[in-house]
């Protein structure tokens, strides 16, 4: 299988021209296994792992290979393990704060064309949800499309659907049934040829059996969501790069139950375009939209025009982003050191002011 199966395209082209890599082959990254990486290209398919020099530069802060990249590979015959030499520049990226508390930022895909943000509507379809995921969706550089998932299971659906399309400004909805195949023809749209799809979602919302639709069969494992709560379980364990039947690439991954955004101001910004447009007719130009008079955006609240949790959402996503900031950025953290010591030596001048006049203020 050639590597322009495998969605190589002029955009890489152009960088593996500008660089020599003796001795070395373009590959994509189709899995990961601990240490191990799955790739496949013009020499087919085996098992690599990373070279010395890869690993040095790595722990200096380089891309580590994910799903979805495009590496220099130095192959060693049928019985060798083949060595990754250096990662080529990612054309998009999604990514994610790892969990817990370490400030490190995860790539759950790579060189994603299409990204299907996956929601069921039996019970856990989440708002705040999705527009968590499309602000790291738009950051990342690719396309999002929403799938509203399990579709026989709902009797809403029209009315979820049209809720979605409020959330998902700019995005195009699609609403199917991976169980029966209603409205997977609506998807066909972003399977062409060499164009990569991921599959992103929580546990329980249908990827797997999502995937196994497109493919044709059951590749992927699926299990029942809790009829108690309608969560899912992990079925899916690691993420995979899949070739379907007709030419498109598809990624699928495991079910996300933590979601923290990174580095995605933009992402943000792009997610809630409609409150920023209501924002450019507030009385203020630096209006928070906290209680100001004149403020456009808490005018659209009170006529029911904004959904009054969208708003507070948007400010929860952006101090996540203010709060990431200044933890991997010490400039910043420096600047919110001086911020907060001019407001406590306002306020203590603000009460010496006072005893000095007798406590009349």
């Amino acid at each position: 299988m050639s590597i322009s199966l495998w969605g190589w395209n002029a955009y890489f082209e152009a960088f593996w021209h500008g660089e020599e890599w003796k001795n070395a082959l373009p590959a994509r990254v189709t899995a990961q296994q601990r240490k191990f990486w799955r790739v496949a290209g013009d020499l087919g398919e085996c098992w690599a792992e990373a070279s010395g020099k890869l690993r040095l530069a790595a722990d200096e802060g380089a891309d580590w290979p994910a799903v979805g990249d495009w590496v220099a590979l130095e192959a060693h015959g049928s019985d060798a393990t083949a060595l990754i030499q250096e990662v080529l520049p990612r054309r998009s990226k999604f990514v994610r704060k790892v969990a817990g508390k370490k400030m490190e930022e995860q790539v759950i895909a790579a060189n994603v064309d299409t990204a299907l943000l996956v929601s069921a509507l039996d019970g856990d379809c989440n708002p705040r949800r999705v527009e968590r995921y499309l602000a790291q969706c738009w950051e990342s550089g690719a396309r999002p499309v929403m799938v509203l998932n399990k579709a026989d299971a709902c009797e809403e659906v029209r009315e979820k659907a049209v809720e979605m399309e409020r959330v998902a400004v700019g995005t195009v909805v699609c609403v199917v049934s991976a169980r029966t195949g209603q409205g997977f023809r609506e998807l066909e749209e972003f399977l062409r040829p060499g164009q990569t799809v991921v599959l992103l979602g929580s546990s329980g919302v249908g990827k797997s059996t999502i995937a196994n639709r497109l493919l044709g069969e059951a590749v992927q494992e699926v299990q029942p969501v809790r009829e108690s709560d309608s969560k899912g379980r992990h079925t899916t364990t690691a993420r995979e790069l899949f070739v379907l039947p007709g030419g498109a690439l598809l990624m699928d991954t495991p079910g996300l139950r933590e979601m923290q955004l990174w580095d995605a101001e933009n992402g943000v910004a792009q997610t809630f375009a409609d409150i920023d447009a209501l924002a450019a007719h507030c009385r203020f130009v630096d209006c928070r939209h906290e209680g100001e008079p004149g403020c456009a955006v808490l005018a659209a609240v009170s006529s029911g025009v904004l959904d009054a949790a969208r708003l507070e959402n948007r400010r929860k996503l952006l101090r996540e982003q203010e709060f990431l900031r200044r933890k991997v950025d010490p400039e910043a953290r420096q600047e919110q050191k001086e911020h907060w010591k001019q407001l406590h030596r306002a306020q203590r001048q603000k009460y010496e002011q006072r005893a000095k006049d007798g406590g009349k203020r």
